[in-house]
């Protein structure tokens, strides 16, 4: 009878940033926040020029 193999490592490279698990998630994350903060910006340029 043969083992099953070793499950693998835990990732070392988790981003350690509460809330997220990946690094993808950080990086989704950032994205959106830039864009939200472009409209936001062209909202107010627009509102209070």
């Amino acid at each position: 009878m043969k083992t099953p193999p070793n499950p693998p490592p835990p990732a070392d490279d988790a981003p350690g940033v509460p809330g997220f698990r990946t690094w993808r998630g950080v990086y989704l994350f950032v994205l959106a926040a830039f864009v939200v903060v472009v409209i936001a910006l062209t909202f107010f340029t627009r509102a209070y020029a």
